[in-house]
């Protein structure tokens, strides 16, 4: 595997100002244990320090519950046991936590003074606002607790969250953490067989929903979705139905002897409750991701670990600060969802959170939404931005968007001109864009940037906190100093690294740990510049192999996205008998503009342009929109798989399925 370019990548677009530098938590933190630049701070929190009898993994996570305040009711016997290996590490064992008691409890006592601080301000994609106080949560969280106590449920018990983005998804997650169960988020988008599948791995005997939601003007129903998982799957003996519609109970099919409003169950509860006092490793959320092929992957995260990961990155990545509004889009089926709610109410922070779409009812609502609830931290997905950017700069016009100091991606790779006009139009060239990389596996980031360092275009900065990654090749040879391409890898793990999978040992083991001795493969193209800057190329198992040369397909994607006509671009890999592998690129153009041979042609001669004739596209192909997640991702596999006229998998992830039938029509 040999050196790659990062042409357009290798000039600094962001260099922060020493007063901002001089702000941040990660520099206090740097001065107060003597460190003096941001290689000594990721060498003394990730590697082997000098004179340490403890590896800098095992320092950094160490001091960490103190340094951040996360309180523990019983503290641990040390900060692991690792005997068995990476691979089933035991973090912080012996002691004992609830996450519910470091987000919630303690802002809503008394005598706190974030009680009645606003930790969820939230805006209906009509236009209907509410703003929820801690004290107001804390109380919701316990009655809450008190009606799933009233169902059986209790410690290690699971619990379905299907449900539209409401403030009361924060309440059922902290009231399952306080009980000891374990939550299962479900994306509120997926349709019957992906929730039902959800369903019946995770057992659970309640399910949370909702009457339904806003999405694009129009009211989406949840819970007939819900009904038919459920005879799908079996399992929910309780069903709590939350009014979001204001539906009649007549015009849904109600189970009297399963179904309860959530006015009823959960509202007419006391609103006291002694939070639990749980083991460390206490499975506190059972998250999925989607595998390319077969049953998605149960995701188990516990307590410390999902507790002390999300708070680190907030803390230091996102560079917390009181007064804070932070926004991720995200639904709570997704990692990101629970990651922002956990990370930033372990401090007494305030989160914004919005129902809708972000371009309805015009392609301004997210600049409207920020200016108007001055938000300081906007984190959403690069398609999203892309496809914004394509809107015109004319949306960004008339909006304050001054209040924001840090910009946050995550998902997928950026190109150039998109991360650029992200920097410059919307967070006025002084916020950073502080772009993440880990995944549900983690419920965190492998890569991110630290808000002390400067940044090149598209880069994810460098390794989190505590987090032992490296770039190597086929052999698990480590590349990073060659500054080639190779696979991005964990070569320790961390608190929040998954403990196994629901499903058992064996899958968890071949899927991360089965490529190299002692090695996770997180399965992304990964390398590091000359200036010790990382960027991702996508992902490995994407991987064009076009006459024995390689490139991500998001680069054949970037290349595409230059020409004026193209809003978004998706590339995949076919069979060719000459090549091997044959590029074929779907693209989305901007509206009003017609389709063409000619315009094809213009496509294909950039991309040739760029990356060299073995990659020009053997066809392009023009549709509407792509299958993509809720965060904005294209899923490849399932285009490359409809191109041929095979099963595309698991489809669960996919927010818009339908739209393979055009993909199929396209040829």
């Amino acid at each position: 595997m040999g050196s790659e370019s990062l042409d357009g990548l290798d000039r600094f677009a962001y260099e922060p100002s020493r007063e901002f530098v001089e702000s941040t938590n990660v520099w206090e933190f740097m001065q107060e244990y003597g460190m003096a630049d941001y290689d000594e701070l990721i060498e003394r929190t990730t590697g082997d320090v000098e004179g340490e009898p403890a590896s800098g993994v095992d320092w950094f996570w160490n001091l960490l519950p103190e340094y951040l305040g996360i309180e523990f009711y019983a503290d641990s016997e040390t900060v692991r046991d690792d005997s068995d290996g990476p691979q089933f590490s035991d973090w912080y064992p012996g002691g004992e936590i609830n996450v519910a008691h470091n987000v919630l409890d303690r802002h809503a006592a008394v005598d706190s003074a974030t009680r009645n601080k606003s930790a969820i301000v939230w805006e209906g994609e009509p236009g209907d606002t509410r703003d929820v106080t801690f004290h107001e949560l804390h109380r919701q969280a316990n009655q809450v607790a008190n009606a799933l106590e009233q169902r059986n449920v209790g410690t290690g018990d699971t619990v379905g969250l299907y449900m539209p983005m409401v403030p009361e998804v924060a309440s059922i997650l902290y009231g399952c953490f306080k009980v000891g169960a374990i939550a299962v988020p479900i994306f509120s988008g997926f349709g019957v067989d992906a929730t039902a599948t959800r369903i019946a791995d995770s057992e659970c005997s309640v399910l949370f929903t909702a009457d339904g939601f806003y999405r694009r003007g129009n009211e989406v129903t949840l819970k007939d979705t819900a009904d038919a998982a459920i005879a799908e799957a079996g399992h929910v003996d309780h069903t709590i139905v939350y009014s979001r519609l204001d539906v009649e109970e007549a015009d849904l099919d109600w189970h009297d002897d399963r179904d309860q409003w959530w006015s009823e169950a959960v509202s007419l509860q006391s609103d006291e409750y002694e939070t639990k006092h749980l083991p460390s490793d206490q499975e506190a959320m059972l998250l999925y991701s989607s595998g390319t092929t077969g049953e998605p992957k149960g995701i188990v995260q516990t307590h410390a670990g999902v507790q002390l990961q999300c708070a680190k990155e907030i803390y230091f990545g996102f560079d917390h600060k009181p007064h804070d509004r932070f926004f991720w889009v995200s639904d709570v089926g997704w990692m990101m969802g629970p990651w922002t709610l956990i990370g930033n109410h372990t401090f007494g922070g305030t989160i914004f959170v919005y129902e809708g779409a972000p371009d309805y009812p015009q392609p301004d609502r997210f600049w409207e939404m920020i200016d108007r609830h001055k938000l300081t931290v906007f984190g959403v997905s690069p398609t999203a931005v892309r496809a914004l950017r394509k809107e015109g700069d004319q949306w960004l016009e008339g909006h304050d968007l001054s209040s924001l100091r840090l910009l946050g991606s995550t998902g997928e790779p950026w190109d150039p001109e998109s991360w650029q006009w992200f920097l410059d139009e919307v967070g006025g060239g002084d916020a950073p864009i502080v772009n993440i990389s880990g995944g549900t596996e983690i419920c965190g980031c492998f890569l991110m940037p630290m808000p002390v360092q400067s940044l090149k275009p598209c880069t994810l900065g460098g390794p989190g906190l505590g987090m032992a990654v490296d770039v190597v090749d086929e052999e698990g040879n480590s590349v990073t100093d060659d500054h080639e391409r190779g696979y991005l890898v964990a070569r320790d793990s961390c608190p929040s690294m998954t403990k196994s999978l629901w499903s058992g040992d064996e899958r968890y083991l071949d899927e991360y740990w089965s490529t190299w001795e002692d090695l996770w493969d997180h399965g992304d193209w990964a390398q590091v510049d000359e200036d010790g800057l990382w960027f991702l190329h996508g992902r490995a198992d994407d991987a064009l192999n076009v006459a024995g040369r390689k490139v991500g397909p998001a680069e054949v994607e970037g290349a595409a996205i230059e020409h004026p006509a193209v809003t978004q671009a998706s590339a995949v890999g076919v069979p060719d008998e000459t090549t091997g592998t044959a590029v074929v690129l779907y693209a989305v153009l901007v509206d009003g503009t017609a389709e063409s041979d000619d315009l094809r042609e213009e496509i294909r001669g950039l991309v040739g342009e760029e990356l060299g004739k073995p990659f020009r596209p053997r066809e392009v192909l023009f549709v509407d929109e792509f299958p993509k997640t809720q965060s904005g991702k294209i899923v490849r596999r399932a285009i490359a798989a409809t191109y041929e006229g095979e099963d595309p998998g698991d489809l669960s992830s996919i927010e818009n399925p339908e739209s393979l039938e055009e993909v199929a029509a396209a040829r």
